[in-house]
C-alpha cells in the first residue's frame, strides 16, 4: 500500500484515503469537500490527524497512511498501514461501547470516553496493511 501523494483523496468507492507517514515535515491539506464535509489533515512521520467540519475523526503516533476510511452511524472501518505499531485515537459516540476487529480478529469490546474518543494500538509492520472494523454494540 502506498502513502498518499496528495495527503487525501476520494476513492472510487466513495471512501477517503489520507495519511503520508513518510514525510520528514509536518504537511497539511485543509478544506477538502467530501460528501458535503469539509476535511483537514495534517501528516508527517510523527503523527496523522484527520477533522471532519472542525471535528476530531482520527489520529495516529506516529504517523500512518489510512485508506479506504467509512465512518457511518453504526461504525468506522479503514485499512492503516505505518512503518511501525501505533497508537490510534478515533472519535465516535460519547460513552459507548464498540466491538473491536483488527484484521478479523476480534479484539473486545471498548467503550468511549466523555469525549466520544476510543484508543487502541495496532501491530504494523511497514508494507502491510491492516484493516481496522469498528462496529456499535446496539
Amino acid at each position: 500500500m502506498a502513502v498518499i501523494e496528495g495527503l487525501i483523496c476520494t476513492q472510487a468507492d466513495g471512501t477517503i484515503s489520507f495519511g503520508n507517514y513518510q514525510l520528514a515535515a509536518k504537511s497539511k491539506v485543509e478544506d477538502f469537500e467530501h460528501n458535503g464535509d469539509m476535511y483537514k489533515v495534517k501528516t508527517f512521520r510523527e503523527i496523522t490527524k484527520l477533522e471532519r467540519n472542525g471535528m476530531f475523526v482520527y489520529e495516529s503516533v506516529p504517523g500512518t497512511t489510512v485508506r479506504n476510511l467509512q465512518a457511518t452511524e453504526a461504525g468506522i472501518s479503514f485499512q492503516v498501514e505505518g512503518p511501525e505499531d501505533a497508537q490510534i485515537t478515533l472519535g465516535l459516540e460519547d460513552e459507548t461501547e464498540y466491538r473491536v476487529y483488527v484484521d478479523g480478529e476480534d479484539v473486545g469490546h471498548m467503550k468511549t470516553n466523555l469525549g466520544g474518543k476510543l484508543n487502541l494500538s495496532v501491530e504494523m509492520s511497514e508494507g502491510t496493511p491492516v484493516t481496522v472494523k469498528i462496529e456499535k454494540n446496539v
